[in-house]
C-alpha cells in the first residue's frame, strides 16, 4: 500500500499455502516466508519473483536481518542463521521443543520466547532463551513473570527487553539480569487478546494491536518522533456522502458537477440556441520550457524526462487571455530543485547552453554539426580533456597578427605550444564549417609543468561535474598562454632542418612579437614613509580589473564609468609592506604604477569571482541604463514606465544616431571603444569613446601622433552559470574583414557567438550585455584601431622538404636490420597529384564511457580517447612503387590503457624508447612530414582515412583523399572491410593474426588501381555498379567473412616486397 492507503499492486503466490512473514531487505527487495519449504524474493519495482530459496526446516514464521545474518524462526521451535548472499545455513539454534512465538536480535544477543511440549500439549515457556552470537551458544535463560508472546529489544540507554503477553501484561527487563515483578505494566485492550506488538524506529513509541482491530500507542512524550527522518502521514480522504462542500464561485476551475441537479426533460437555461452562441474551445497550454530544453528527438518523436513540476495527469487551463501575458523575466518556470535556489537556470538562452555531441553506432558520421553552425568558420569539439579553453583559442585565432605570427613559427621542441597552436590555426583555416579538435595542442599543454603547477589541468571527473571555477580557470589560462607564447617566440635558436621559420617577417633580434603586441611597459614606484623612493621598470601582458572598495555597500547607484575602473586598475596604487634599503627593514610603502608604453592589444581579466564584484557590475549596468533613458528621452520619474509612444519618439530622424531599443540598453556597462592618452607627466587619461566622439575629436589615427589611442572591443569571454551542466565558457568575437574575405568572399565585420562547435552571428549589443544571474564576464580583448596595418600579415609555410629526409630513431636498440622503410631520395620528392598509400594504427588512452538505456540500447557518453601509435606512408608510383618511405612508431609519454594488439599490431614496449626495437619518433616529427605532403598536394589512398586523420589531428582537403571504403560502397549499404575487399578483388588474405600498417597501405593502393581498372578511370560508372552489386551479393552469402587460409598469400609474399628486401 501507499502512505495514503491506496493499494499499489496485488501479487498472487501460486505455490504458497499460508504466508506468515515478510522482510524488506532494502528499498526494493522483499522476502516472503510461510508454511512451505521455500522463501521467495520479490522485486517491488518489477513486481516479479527474482529468487526462490529452499528451506530445509519448513515453516518460516518470523524473519529478522542484521549486518551479519538472516534469522529465520521456524514453527518447530528452531532458529536458523543464514548467509546474506547465498542464504545457506551458517548456524542453527534449537530454542524450544514445542513451537516458536517470537524472537529479536540486537548487537551480539538473540532473545526468543516460545512453547514447550508437555504431556497435555503445548505450554507457554516462562524462560526466555538468550544466545550469544559471538560464541554461538546459549547463555543463562531469563525467567519472566508473564506468559511471553511477543518480545522486542528497546535499545535506548540500555539493551532493555519488552516482553508482552497476549492478555495485555507488559514487562521490561535486562536480557542478562533478573526480572523484577515491579516492572510489569498492563495494556487495556478493547478485545480479549493482543495480536501484535512493535517498537518504532526511534524507540520512542510502542504500538499494540488487539483482536478487535484497535491500535494502542504508548509514548514517552506528548509529540514523539516515530522515525529518524519522518514525513507527515498521509491519511485517506473521508467519504463525503451526507454533506456537500461549500462552493467558491471565484475559482475558475471549480467543477460544476459538484452541484446536484434534478433529472428533468425541460430545456435548461444554459442550453442556448446555436444562433446565440459561438464555440470557444480551450487552447492547449504551452509545453513546459524545461521539457523543450531537455528534449531529445528520434525521428519526429521527442523524448524528455518528466520535470515533475505538476501533479500527474493534471494540467491547469488559463481561461483568461491576460493570464498568459507576462514578462519572461518576472515568471520563471518551476524547477525540480527549487525555485528559490536557482531562479536563473531557465533564463539561459539555448544557444548559450553547453553543447554536447550525441554519439551513435557510426560515431560522429551521422551527427549534424551544420545544425549548430551554418557559417564557414570552424568550431572546436568539446569532448577532449581540458577543452574548456576552446573559446580562448578562437579569440587568439581571430587576432590577425597573432594568427599569422603563430603559423609562421616552427621550432625543434617536441612539446611547443606555439607550434601546436600554429598547426591548429592551419586546420581552422582549411575547414569550411566542419569542426576541428585541438587534441595535439591539449596534449602538449598537459606536458608543460607550469600548467600543472598553476592548476590548469583538470581531471575528467572535475571537468564533467563542473567542480572547477571556470571563470578563474580561464583567466589563469589566459595569463599562462600569453606568457608561454612570449617565451616560445623569444627562443631564436632554430635548427637547420627548420630554417624556414626564421625568415618570417615577424622575427626580430629583440623582443618577441607577442611582446610587441601585448606587452605594456611600466614604472613601479615604491615610496617609503621615510621619504626614500625606488623606481623599477617592468612589463605585463595583461591587466586585472581592480574594483573600488565598498562598491556594493552604496545602494544608491553611484555612477562609475568603465574607463575610470580601467584607469584605476592600470595605474594601480596600493599600500603594502616592502623592504626599504634606507631603513633596512620592512616598512609600509605606497606603491604606484605608471605607464611608459601602451600595448597594441589590451587584455583585461575581469576577476568577477564573488558576489561583491557581481553586484558592482549589476549596479553599474542599472545606473548606465537609467542614464541612457535620460539621454534619449529626458528626465523620467523612477516610478513611471515609458509608454510605447514615448519610445517611438526616441527613434525619430531628428537625432544623428539611431536610438537603441530598450532591450539593447539593458545590462550594458562595457563600452565598445575606449580612448587612452599618455600625458607628459607620465599620467594616463582613459575615457569611454563613442562614434559621436569621433565626429567631435576627429579621426583616431590622426591623434596617435600625439599619444592618443582608441581601442575597439574585439572579444569578450563569458562564464555561463548553469548548475545542471556545470557551466561553460563562450566567446563573443568581432570577426574582421580579412576572415570574411577568405571564408565567404565578402568584406564586412560581424559579431559571432562561439560556443564550442556552435557558431552563430549575434547583434553587437549582445556581446556587452551581462546578466549577472547567468552570464558573467571573464576576459576582455581590446585592439588598437588599424592594428592590422602595422604588421605584415603574410604567411610563409615554415615546413620544408628536409623533414622527409632520414632521421635518427629515439629507440636505443633500433638497428638497420629492423628498418622497414626507405626514406625518399631527392629525385623522389612528391609532386602535386602523386599517390601516397597511408595507414595508421592507434592505442587507447582512455576507455569509452557509455550507459545502457532502459530499452537495452547503448548510449555513448564519452568516446574512447585514442592516440596514434604508428604511421606508414607507401610510394604510389615510380620504380619503387609499394615501398614505404615513412614507417614511424610514435613515442608517447601518456599512460596507455589498451594497446589493441589484435587490431594494431602494437605490443607493449614498442613505444618505449628504452626497450623498443622500432623506428621511434615524436608525434611532432611525423606530423610535419604529413603536413608537408598535404601542403605539396599529394593524394592519400587508404581505407577508413577519415578516422585516421581525425586521431592524428589533421585537416586534409577532400579532393586529396581517396578512401577505398567509399570507392567500394553502395548508398544505404554497409561499409566493407579491407580484408574482404582484398580477398574478393585481389585474391589476397591479409590481417591474419594482427594488422600491419605496411600491408594495409599497400593493399589500399592495389585496390585503388583495381578501382581504376574496373571503372575505366571513372568513365563507366554503370559497369562498376554491377561489380559492386556482385560484391554485396557475395558478401551476404559468406556473411562478410573471408574463408580460412589454405595456402595463404599476402602482399608480403608478393614480388614487390622482395624488391624491398633487395634494397
Amino acid at each position: 500500500m501507499a502512505r495514503g492507503g491506496l493499494i499499489i499492486f496485488d501479487y498472487l503466490l501460486d505455490e504458497s499455502e499460508d504466508m506468515h512473514s515478510l522482510l524488506l531487505t532494502d528499498s526494493s527487495m522483499l522476502l516472503v516466508g510461510g508454511l512451505q519449504n521455500h522463501i521467495l524474493e520479490i522485486d517491488l519495482n518489477t513486481v516479479q519473483e527474482t529468487q526462490k530459496y529452499a528451506v530445509e526446516t519448513p515453516g518460516v514464521a518470523i524473519m529478522r536481518q542484521t549486518n551479519r545474518f538472516f534469522f529465520c524462526g521456524h514453527t518447530s521451535g528452531k532458529i536458523s542463521l543464514r548467509d546474506l548472499r547465498t542464504f545457506k545455513v551458517e548456524h542453527e539454534f534449537d530454542a524450544f521443543s514445542g513451537s516458536l512465538s517470537d524472537f529479536d536480535v540486537h548487537g551480539n544477543l538473540l532473545a526468543s520466547c516460545g512453547f514447550s511440549s508437555r504431556l497435555t500439549g503445548l505450554a507457554c515457556d516462562r524462560f526466555l532463551k538468550v544466545y550469544d552470537l559471538r560464541m554461538m551458544r546459549a547463555i543463562t535463560p531469563l525467567q519472566v513473570h508473564v506468559d511471553p508472546a511477543f518480545l522486542r529489544f528497546i535499545p535506548t540507554y540500555t539493551s532493555r527487553l519488552a516482553i508482552i503477553s497476549q492478555s495485555g501484561q507488559c514487562q521490561f527487563c535486562e536480557p542478562t539480569g533478573l526480572a523484577n515483578p515491579a516492572d510489569i505494566f498492563h495494556v487495556n485492550p478493547v478485545g480479549p487478546l493482543l495480536m501484535t506488538f512493535d517498537v518504532s524506529a526511534s524507540k520512542q513509541a510502542l504500538a499494540f494491536g488487539d483482536s478487535e482491530g484497535c491500535v494502542h500507542l504508548w509514548t514517552d512524550s506528548p509529540e514523539p518522533s516515530f522515525n529518524p527522518y519522518s514525513r507527515e502521514t498521509e491519511f485517506a480522504l473521508p467519504c463525503l456522502v451526507d454533506s456537500l462542500p461549500p462552493l467558491d464561485w471565484s475559482q475558475d476551475l471549480l467543477p460544476l458537477s459538484l452541484i446536484p441537479v434534478p433529472l428533468t426533460t425541460d430545456t435548461l437555461l444554459s442550453d442556448w440556441p446555436a444562433a446565440n452562441s459561438a464555440p470557444a474551445p480551450r487552447r492547449a497550454p504551452p509545453v513546459d520550457a524545461e521539457i523543450l530544453r531537455t528534449m531529445k528527438k528520434v525521428g519526429f518523436i521527442g523524448y524528455a524526462p518528466n520535470p515533475r513540476t505538476r501533479l500527474r495527469n493534471q494540467i491547469p487551463y488559463r481561461l483568461k487571455e491576460s493570464d498568459s501575458e507576462f514578462d519572461s523575466f518576472s515568471k520563471v518556470t518551476e524547477s525540480p530543485i527549487g525555485r528559490e535556489e536557482e531562479p536563473h537556470l531557465h533564463m539561459v538562452s539555448k544557444k548559450y547552453r553547453k553543447v554536447t555531441i550525441k554519439y551513435s553506432k557510426l560515431g560522429l558520421e551521422d551527427f549534424d554539426f551544420k545544425h549548430y553552425n551554418k557559417t564557414l568558420f570552424a568550431g572546436l569539439e568539446p569532448h577532449i580533456p581540458n577543452a574548456y579553453c576552446n573559446c580562448m583559442i578562437q579569440v587568439l585565432y581571430f587576432l590577425e597578427p597573432v594568427r599569422c605570427l603563430i603559423q609562421n613559427h616552427l621550432c625543434q621542441k617536441e612539446f611547443c605550444l606555439a607550434c601546436e597552436l600554429g598547426f591548429l590555426f592551419h586546420m581552422l583555416d582549411l575547414s569550411r564549417g566542419d569542426p576541428c579538435q585541438g587534441s595535439n595542442f591539449l596534449r602538449a599543454f598537459r606536458t608543460i609543468p607550469e600548467a600543472s603547477a598553476l592548476g590548469l589541468i583538470l581531471a575528467d571527473s572535475d571537468e564533467a561535474s563542473g567542480k572547477g571555477n571556470l571563470a578563474r580557470l580561464i583567466q589563469r589560462w589566459n595569463r599562462f598562454i600569453l606568457t608561454q607564447l612570449h617565451q616560445d617566440m623569444q627562443e631564436l635558436e632554430v635548427p637547420q632542418a627548420y630554417r624556414g621559420a626564421a625568415s618570417s617577417s615577424f622575427c626580430s633580434s629583440g623582443d618577441s612579437v607577442i611582446g610587441q603586441l601585448f606587452s605594456c611597459e611600466m614604472e613601479n614606484c615604491s615610496l617609503c614613509r621615510c621619504g626614500s623612493e625606488t623606481v623599477r621598470a617592468s612589463s605585463t601582458l595583461l591587466f586585472t580589473l581592480s574594483y573600488p572598495e565598498g562598491s556594493n555597500s552604496d545602494k544608491t547607484g553611484k555612477n562609475c564609468d568603465f574607463a575610470q575602473v580601467l584607469k584605476r586598475s592600470i595605474c594601480l596604487e596600493q599600500n603594502t609592506q616592502a623592504w626599504c634599503d634606507n631603513c633596512e627593514k620592512y616598512q609600509p610603502t605606497i606603491q604606484t604604477r605608471n605607464i611608459r608604453h601602451l600595448p597594441d592589444i589590451l587584455v583585461i581579466n575581469c576577476e568577477v569571482n564573488s558576489l561583491k564584484e557581481a553586484d558592482f557590475w549589476r549596479m553599474q549596468a542599472d545606473v548606465a541604463f537609467k542614464m541612457a533613458i535620460k539621454k534619449h528621452s529626458g528626465e523620467i520619474s523612477k516610478n513611471t514606465e515609458l509608454a510605447l509612444a514615448d519610445w517611438k519618439e526616441l527613434g525619430s530622424p531628428e537625432g544623428m544616431l539611431r536610438c537603441p531599443s530598450i532591450e539593447e540598453l539593458k545590462n550594458v556597462w562595457l563600452p565598445f571603444s575606449i580612448r587612452m592618452k599618455l600625458t607628459k607627466n607620465k599620467g594616463l587619461d582613459v575615457c569611454n569613446w563613442t562614434d559621436g566622439d569621433e565626429m567631435q575629436w576627429g579621426p583616431a589615427r590622426a591623434e596617435e601622433e600625439h599619444g592618443v589611442y582608441v581601442y575597439d572591443l574585439m572579444a569578450t569571454v563569458v562564464h555561463i552559470l548553469d548548475s545542471r551542466t556545470g557551466g561553460s565558457l563562450v566567446a563573443h568575437i568581432k570577426v574582421g574583414e580579412t576572415y570574411h574575405q577568405r571564408k565567404e568572399g565578402v568584406t564586412h565585420q560581424q559579431w559571432y557567438l562561439f560556443n564550442d562547435f556552435l557558431i552563430e552571428p549575434i547583434d553587437k549589443h549582445e556581446a556587452v550585455q551581462f546578466d549577472m544571474n547567468w552570464k558573467v564576464p571573464a576576459i576582455l580583448y581590446y585592439t588598437k584601431r588599424n592594428l592590422n596595418s602595422k604588421y605584415s600579415l603574410n604567411i610563409k609555410n615554415p615546413i620544408e622538404a628536409s623533414v622527409l629526409m632520414a632521421e635518427a630513431s629515439l629507440a636505443r636498440k633500433q638497428r638497420k636490420t629492423h628498418t622497414t622503410f626507405i626514406p625518399l631520395m631527392l629525385n623522389e620528392m612528391p609532386q602535386v597529384g602523386d599517390l601516397v598509400g597511408l595507414d595508421a594504427e592507434f592505442v587507447t588512452l582512455n576507455e569509452e564511457e557509455a550507459e545502457l538505456r532502459s530499452d537495452g540500447t547503448k548510449s555513448t557518453i564519452k568516446p574512447s580517447q585514442m592516440s596514434v601509435a604508428r604511421i606508414t606512408c607507401v610510394r604510389g608510383q615510380g620504380p619503387n612503387e609499394g615501398i614505404p618511405f615513412i614507417d614511424d612508431y610514435i613515442s608517447t609519454q601518456e599512460q596507455v590503457v589498451d594497446y589493441l594488439t589484435q587490431y594494431s599490431g602494437i605490443k607493449p614496449g614498442d613505444l618505449d624508447a628504452k626497450i623498443s626495437s622500432k623506428h621511434l619518433t615524436t608525434l611532432k616529427s611525423t606530423y610535419l612530414k604529413l603536413r608537408f605532403l598535404i601542403d605539396i598536394g599529394v593524394k592519400f589512398v587508404g581505407h577508413g582515412l577519415q578516422k585516421d586523420f581525425r586521431v592524428i589531428n589533421l585537416m586534409v582537403p577532400k579532393d586529396q583523399v581517396l578512401d577505398t571504403v567509399y570507392l567500394f560502397h553502395m548508398p544505404r549499404k554497409r561499409m566493407i572491410s579491407l580484408r574482404f575487399l582484398a580477398w574478393y578483388f585481389l585474391d589476397l588474405k591479409i590481417q591474419g593474426e594482427t594488422h600491419d600498417s605496411i600491408e594495409d597501405a599497400r593493399t589500399a593502393l592495389q585496390l585503388y588501381q583495381k578501382y581504376l581498372e574496373l571503372s575505366k578511370n571513372g568513365t563507366e560508372p554503370e559497369s562498376f555498379h554491377k561489380v559492386l552489386k556482385g560484391l554485396y551479393e557475395k558478401g551476404r552469402k559468406m556473411d562478410w567473412k573471408v574463408p580460412e587460409p589454405e595456402g595463404q598469400t599476402s602482399p608480403k609474399n608478393a614480388a614487390v616486397f622482395s624488391s624491398v628486401l633487395a634494397l
